[in-house]
């Protein structure tokens, strides 16, 4: 087993190689070179059969670049990545201010006090995107059965792994009668992404994951009709259209810096594919954003619902309202005709 003094000595003579090689023209850089390679290879110095001889890109070394907030890994293919300094980055605000574990939602700002927009940073040179499970939308963002859907459901089936979506800190990891099991994770940029309905939860409060870690498995915990996973993506506690940010079904990220418009956090502001281009959605002027949420808010205010009595069937209702069936049956996705109860809210407009 190799010693800690060899472990040492190798990396400071594959160390200038590599960042000759790989590394940013950077004076932090140049000096750390400098000073390796005035550095003596020690007499007893020698290499134990085999080691590091393949070349296939294992992790060797983890350096501090003075960067603060980057730790740089090194491989023994000569080549390398950065990765968070997740000790530096706990000190930031974000995950300071608001930070009550296992609460759903610890926020107390209100709505009018967000601004119009925040430009979200989603990815960088350090960190990436993993979709916590690849499938197609089973159930959107938006009003469900008169009650607020706050994610996406994704089909998933029982056992099967749910992947952290960016790099972060778990703020939540609990279990919730509405969620069942629930883990939520807290983002640099401001963000939280919930995840739902688990059967299991491999992760605590407190603990760093990078994104693509399995941080639980699917299941069909809490108020669930089924295994799935139920995919929140929030703001300052505000809930938003998950699709905003990604195609689940691709498994990528629409873009790398999202604008979010204050009226996407609006139980009622679905993604609409290709609606705003990215231009538009950037320098969209605060009237247009305000006269957004108007718009909003007025379509949620004239919605109507019907509540089931004993006897209603969903035909009935549907000709009671001059709807046809099939009209009902788009506005209340996931209704099943054949099972209505009594007090269940019916949308009819």
């Amino acid at each position: 087993m190799m010693t800690r003094r060899f472990v040492l000595y190798l990396s400071l003579i594959l160390l200038p190689l590599a960042v000759r090689a790989q590394l940013p023209d950077s004076l932090a850089i140049r000096e750390m070179v400098a000073l390796l390679d005035t550095l003596d290879t020690p007499p007893d110095f020698r290499t134990e059969m085999g080691e590091f001889q393949q070349g296939k890109g294992a992790d060797v070394d983890t350096l501090d670049i003075q960067d603060g907030r980057l730790l740089l890994v090194l491989r023994d293919d000569h080549t390398w990545y950065y990765i968070k300094n997740f000790e530096k980055v706990a000190e930031d605000s974000t995950f300071i201010k608001d930070w009550i574990p296992n609460s759903t939602n610890p926020y107390k700002t209100r709505l009018e006090d967000l601004p119009l927009r925040s430009t979200i940073c989603l990815v960088d040179s350090a960190s990436t995107f993993v979709v916590p499970n690849q499938t197609k939308v089973f159930s959107r963002f938006g009003t469900r059965r008169g009650r607020a859907h706050q994610g996406v459901d994704l089909p998933l089936p029982v056992g099967k792994a749910v992947y952290a979506a960016f790099d972060g800190r778990v703020r939540a990891s609990t279990y919730n009668s509405g969620y069942g099991n629930l883990v939520i994770i807290r983002h640099e940029n401001g963000l939280e992404t919930y995840y739902a309905h688990l059967s299991k939860r491999e992760v605590e409060v407190g603990d760093w994951v990078h994104a693509g870690d399995e941080i639980g498995l699917g299941g069909s915990t809490g108020r669930s009709t089924g295994p799935h996973l139920h995919f929140e993506t929030r703001y300052q506690g505000f809930a938003f259209d998950p699709e905003w940010i990604a195609d689940y079904e691709t498994g990528e990220l629409r873009k790398n810096v999202f604008v979010l418009r204050r009226s996407y956090l609006n139980a009622n502001s679905r993604y609409v594919p290709e609606s705003i281009d990215e231009e538009e959605e950037i320098y969209a002027t605060d009237e247009q954003i305000i006269e957004e949420e108007k718009r909003i808010a007025a379509e949620q205010a004239a919605i109507r619902y019907y509540t089931v009595k004993s006897g209603d069937t969903l035909g009935a209702i549907a000709k009671r309202e001059g709807k046809s069936l099939n009209t009902i049956q788009k506005l209340n996705p996931g209704i099943n005709p054949n099972k209505l109860s009594i007090g269940q809210k019916i949308r009819v407009n």
